[in-house]
Formats: C-alpha cells, structure tokens, sequence
C-alpha cells in the first residue's frame, strides 16, 4: 500500500501522534516519587511541572489560533514531533548540565510541552479533514489511542523499570524520544489535508460571539482538570498515599485509568450512532464524581484504587465528545475552534492537577486530600452540560 495520497496512512500517523501526546504528558509523573527521593523535589514543585507543561500547551494552543494555518499542517505537525523528541532527550540531559537538576527538568518539559501544544491543536482537524464518514466515531476512535499510548508508556516503563532498574530512568527517556522521531519522518510521507479553505474560513471574532462556543470552552476545560487531575497523581497517590508497590500503584492506577478510559472511547466510537452523545457526557461526569469520591475517601486501597480506574472511564469521552459538539456547532471554524478548545483543555489540564498538588502539600502531602478537592471539576461539568442544554 502506498503511502502518498493514501489517507489511511495520515490516520495511522495520527494515531502515532497520539501515542506521542501521551508520552509527554504521562512519562514524567511516573517518576514522581523517584525524583522527589533523587533530587528532594517536594510535591508541589512537582505539580509545577505538570502546570508549566500545560502552560506551555497552553500558550502554544494561543499561538495556533492564528498562525496553524497561515504555516501550514504538515510543516507544523513535523515541528510538534521534532520539539516532543527534543525535549524526551533533554530529560535524560539537562539535569547533569544545568545548575539546578529541577531547572534542568524545568526546560525539558518546556521543549516537549510545545511539541504536545501542537500535536493537541492540528491532529484533531487533520482527522476531521480526511475524507471519512462517522465523524464523531473516528474523533473518539482517534483519542482512544492517547489512553492506548498511556497503558503502553506505563507498562513498558514498569517492565524496563523491574528488569534494569528505577535509576536508569534517563536511558528509557531516551528510548521514548524515538517514537516522535520516528512519526516525523512518517508524516512527512502522508497526505494532509486543510480542514477549511481560507476563503470559507469564519473569522475568529464569529466564533467568540457563539454562545454556546463559551460553554463548551467551560466544558473542555473541566473536562481536562476530571481527567489529569486523576491521571497525573495516580502514580504517586498509589505507592504513597496508599502505600503499595511502584509497580503494583502503576498497574493498577494509571495503567488502570488509561485502559478504561480507552474503552470507553472505544465503545462510543462502536455505537455512536445508537448513543446521544450529551446523554453519555452527561452520565460519564456523574460518574466521575461518584470515582472522585471512591478515590479519596475510602479507607481500603483496592476500592481506592478501583476508584482511580473508574475515573478513566469515566472521563473518557469528555474531551473528544466535547470536541464533537464544537464541529457541529461551529461550522467553518478552522484551526481556530480546535486550537481555542485546546486552549481550554489545557487550561483544565494544568489547573487540575496543580489544585491536587497544591492541597496535598497544604494537607501535610496528603494526596487524598488533594483528590477529594478536584471533586469541583466534574461537578462544573454537570452545570455547564446543563447549561447547554436549557440553552438549546
């Protein structure tokens, strides 16, 4: 099969894509505990680097509102890739060379934070440009492999940890930086598409004056604070805060969370078209309120940590659902609707886990205390889904 103008090849890439997006977002965070004993990293600092990663998305979701498409999808698909492998390597480097080993980390997570900024705004409108059917589905389908890139990170990463050791931690960065360099040379093989021509293009103050585009920012927002306020800490909650083993903590958390949160993905992708999609949000942020509760209050950690996995089921069509609506809703947006949503999310991404950070450290490091308090995005998501809804 060839690869130019085959657009099953653009889908394959971008579910590489995806898998890259979880290894900058969920390689770090397993090795929390290693580097709060390593280099005496206390929890909050720790939560810092997941915000500054988050910022960064943040500040490049902002940048991508108006220059993706004046620089074009390939071209910035392939720096995303080339800035997520820099900065996997930079881990394993810059702490030997910087003067601070946190500064070090500081600038890695910086590096591979634009490659995933990037990799969030343009993989979802090169899907929705292929000439596909089942929008909704193949958006769901596409975001199940960021869970399918996190089960795959965490039980690679267990494995290599169990058989070379936790302190080698530096070489498997490196080993994970060939995945995006890989996917690089891969999409500049691939056909990619313009979601919209610039002449059908809506202007962006168009899509501000949207109320219902005002909403589903709000909803994207809680969306990615329910998901990586869990994920994030998963790790850490399990072999602190419930101190079992590393490598049973990440099976069980966020390997759990992920698989589940997959699924989830995957089955609304099988019966998206028998399932009100507002109803399965709906249902899945009730859900993970319940789990939130589970997680943090339950004194036995097997229900605690059946709580972690129910989360990942629960929050999994929240993102890519809510970017569903946005394309209805919004016809003509471009890049710009995408890029404004993932703004949002990351927004939500970096406020979600810093709260949990936050509050544990304020709790004496009590990381069920800082669970308990990220309650509050689900519970907005219900409001804000309710809003629309009365709306409509």
């Amino acid at each position: 099969m060839k690869i130019n103008g085959n657009y099953n090849h653009t889908i394959y890439a971008s579910y590489i894509g995806y898998i890259t997006q979880a290894i900058v977002n969920c390689f770090l965070p397993l090795l929390f505990i290693t580097l709060n004993t390593q280099y005496g990293i206390s929890f909050d600092k720790l939560a810092l680097l997941i915000t500054i990663n988050f910022g960064v998305q943040f500040a490049v979701d902002l940048l991508s509102a108006r220059y993706a498409e004046r620089i074009g999808y390939k071209r910035g698909i392939i720096a995303a890739h080339i800035f997520a492998a820099a900065g996997l390597i930079g881990l394993a480097v810059f702490p030997d060379i910087f003067p601070s080993e946190y500064y070090g980390i500081v600038a890695a997570v910086a590096l591979y934070g634009v490659g995933g900024g990037i990799i969030e705004v343009l993989i979802s409108p090169i899907v929705e440009a292929c000439p596909t059917e089942r929008k909704e589905a193949a958006m769901s389908l596409l975001h199940s492999f960021y869970c399918w890139g996190v089960v795959f990170v965490t039980l690679f990463s267990t494995v290599f940890f169990g058989i070379f050791g936790i302190e080698n931690w530096k070489i498997l960065a490196c080993i994970w930086a060939l995945i995006p360099l890989f996917n690089c040379v891969y999409f500049s093989k691939v056909p990619v598409k313009m979601l919209v021509s610039e002449e059908e293009k809506i202007p962006v103050k168009t899509i501000f004056k949207n109320k219902d585009f005002w909403i589903l920012c709000l909803l994207m927002m809680c969306a990615g604070a329910s998901e990586l306020g869990m994920s994030q800490w998963a790790s850490a909650f399990a072999e602190a805060g419930l101190n079992v083993s590393k490598t049973a903590g990440d099976l069980a958390g966020p390997c759990a969370f992920a698989a589940l949160m997959g699924v989830a993905r995957v089955l609304y992708a099988k019966f998206s078209e028998k399932i009100s999609l507002k109803n399965f949000i709906s249902y899945s942020a009730i859900l993970c309120v319940i789990s939130y509760l589970i997680a943090s209050l339950s004194a036995n950690p097997v229900i605690a940590l059946v709580g972690c996995a129910l989360c990942g089921f629960s929050v999994g069509i929240m993102w890519p659902g809510t970017i569903s609506i946005a394309a209805k809703s919004v016809k003509n947006g471009g890049t710009a609707v995408f890029a404004i949503l993932a703004l949002f999310g990351d927004l939500g991404c970096s406020a979600g886990p810093y709260l949990v950070g936050i509050v544990s450290e304020k709790m004496g490091q009590d990381l069920k205390a800082g669970l308990l308090s990220a309650v509050i995005f689900p519970v907005l998501l219900i409001v804000g889904l309710k809003a629309l809804r009365e709306k409509k």
